[in-house]
């Protein structure tokens, strides 16, 4: 079932959206049975995750519509912001 964007956002206030932006990187790695996937967005110097159930062609390049609400993670003592996503789609 496809989710719609607009109606996220009006029920969920912490969530954002960005529209046609371009991926500079994209990283899969294994974790259990998922792979978690991070991107790196042109003029955004913050990671993007999601997880998925089977790997995924790459993104890099590509331009994509995304929402997603921030994050903050704590690796090795060190608090940083991470944006999770909660809806990707190729524009």
């Amino acid at each position: 079932m496809p989710s719609d964007p607009k109606k996220l956002l009006q029920k969920h206030e912490q969530l954002n959206q960005l529209d046609m932006i371009k991926v500079k990187s994209h990283v899969q790695r294994a974790d259990g049975e998922f792979f978690v996937n991070t991107i790196m967005l042109d003029g955004y110097d913050v990671p993007f995750k999601y997880k998925r159930q089977q790997k995924y062609k790459s993104l890099q390049g590509q331009r994509v519509n995304l929402t997603y609400y921030a994050h903050h993670e704590l690796v090795a003592g060190m608090e940083f912001e991470v944006m999770n996503v909660v809806r990707i789609k190729i524009a």
